[in-house]
């Protein structure tokens, strides 16, 4: 659990960087850089958290790591981001409101917090599935590059 939330948290952080950042350079939230460079830049980050988190439960394994562990770990850390950036979501909207919703995900007349939970709801599904996908992928590397073991 501990790796779990240490890389789930450090993908989290990586997020709200990039959007403090991209925001306060970019203010104009219909730009293109504020819909087609998250889902890259957040999907490198989720493979990077869970790449290493994989990596670190197999050295808490001594080096022995099963295909399951390595989804369950890979997944977990994609929960803890999931949930952790949309609770950063909630608290940015909370505090600031709509400032940062690209302009194209408000349909005119539909209420805010429509909007709001489909992208909460979004978020946390792609997390955990793309999370799934890539720690599928990761273990079978991470597994098929130790030399002599078998899978669990």
């Amino acid at each position: 659990m501990r790796i779990a939330l240490k890389y789930g948290l450090l993908i989290t952080a990586g997020v709200i960087g990039w959007l403090v950042i991209v925001h306060a350079l970019v203010p104009d939230p219909a730009a293109r850089i504020h819909s087609i460079g998250p889902a890259l830049f957040f999907s490198l980050l989720e493979i990077t958290g869970i790449a290493f988190g994989i990596k670190a439960r197999q050295r808490e394994m001594n080096g022995v790591l099963g295909f399951k562990s390595g989804i369950k770990t890979g997944v977990a850390i994609a929960l803890v981001y999931g949930v952790t950036t949309s609770l950063f979501f909630v608290m940015q909207l909370a505090i600031f409101g709509p400032v940062w919703l690209a302009a194209e995900s408000r349909a005119p007349g539909q209420p805010l917090w429509q909007v709001a939970l489909g992208a909460f709801a979004g978020l946390l599904i792609f997390a955990v599935v793309l999370g799934l996908v890539y720690s599928t992928i990761i273990s079978f590397v991470v597994v098929r590059a130790q030399r002599g073991r078998r899978y669990d």
